[in-house]
């Protein structure tokens, strides 16, 4: 039987990702499971790793791209006795998931509840995940609380507001014009990053809920000097959470710059006294799952159970078959997709 996926021989631009053909089904190995993959995310992380600019992963070559799955459990392999085959789960996987078939290591996947659509479903584990613990990991924010989600009309910003208004929290959302309307879609307030200093904007927007103007929570995936930019919004006692660097990845700052963001992110906490009380943190999913597995399967369940219940409603706004892998990530690197594109290994392929 011939399968498909996609891959990546070398590092570049969208025309790296290649469809190619399959003849051997993949067999797991000890703790592994095959998984008949249904949906398969896509975002600005999976183009940070086509362009060989994500430090977490550098090859080796060549490789299968996509950093999170939905699927069905085909074959599981010995020692596996927590998960049966039949069983839809969803994988935090990082690279393999444009693929109709993947092997991956039974102890991170999360089980997916009945009646869930995979395209949705799919949307947990990268964006809301990040979204989720950064909300009620990270920083513990009351309700009413009002936070800053940078680039708010990406699949991870849209995942901040649509669970800031679950958890009633009052959000802003920087964006280009042309997305503004998505942003206010979900109640939030919307600026336009380009027009004028947004730092002010957003200091005006909250001036009668603080006194002095900010918002209690910022959260910031551009990193390196932008991170400045993202401190000055927060009232005093606020908390700014870096989690990406999206200017290195484009190659709009180097490898030091980004050190330094990160370096500033450590000062602002440790003297937070000589900024209001002001804090930093950095936040990387990969490393908070590594030591804290079980609190990122108790997340995903919990954000499996919202999305089960409607308290949650993500942003799907295409499903293509593996085939179109190039055009998305060429809409992926031109910005303000306004929620997800979600490949569907197993749709025909044009």
């Amino acid at each position: 039987m011939t399968w498909q996926n996609i891959r990546i021989s070398r590092f570049g631009g969208p025309e790296v990702l290649e469809l190619s053909a399959q003849t051997a089904i993949p067999e797991p190995g000890p703790g592994e499971v095959r998984i008949k993959v249904l949906a398969a995310g896509t975002g600005f992380t999976d183009s940070f790793i086509r362009r060989g600019r994500y430090p977490d992963f550098k090859g080796p070559l060549p490789f299968t791209p996509g950093y999170e799955l939905v699927g069905v459990v085909e074959k599981t392999g010995v020692g596996v006795s927590a998960l049966r085959v039949g069983e839809v789960v969803a994988d935090l996987c990082v690279v393999g998931g444009y693929a109709q078939y993947a092997i991956r290591p039974a102890a991170f996947l999360v089980p997916v509840p009945a009646g869930l659509d995979p395209a949705e479903a799919v949307c947990i584990p990268l964006a809301y995940l990040t979204a989720f613990q950064m909300l009620t990991r990270v920083c513990h924010l009351p309700r009413g609380a009002t936070v800053l989600v940078i680039g708010a009309s990406g699949s991870v910003g849209t995942a901040f507001l649509d669970l800031a208004r679950h958890l009633g929290l009052k959000a802003i959302g920087t964006c280009s014009a042309r997305n503004m309307s998505a942003v206010e879609g979900f109640g939030a307030k919307a600026v336009d990053y380009r027009s004028g200093d947004f730092a002010a904007a957003v200091r005006r927007l909250t001036k009668e809920g603080t006194g002095g103007g900010g918002v209690d929570a910022a959260f910031d995936a551009i990193g390196g000097g932008h991170f400045s930019r993202a401190f000055a919004c927060l009232a005093p006692g606020g908390r700014l959470v870096g989690y990406g660097s999206q200017t290195m990845a484009v190659g709009g700052e180097g490898l030091v710059s980004a050190a330094l963001g990160l370096l500033r992110l450590k000062l602002w906490d440790v003297f937070s006294a000589l900024f209001g009380g002001r804090h930093a943190a950095w936040y990387s999913i990969t490393d908070r799952r590594r030591t804290h597995p079980d609190e990122f399967k108790a997340d995903m369940a919990t954000l499996f159970g919202m999305l089960l219940g409607g308290g949650i409603h993500p942003v799907v706004i295409d499903r293509l078959p593996l085939s179109a892998a190039p055009d998305v990530h060429r809409r992926i690197d031109a910005g303000g997709l306004g929620g997800k594109i979600v490949l569907i290994p197993w749709a025909r392929q044009t």
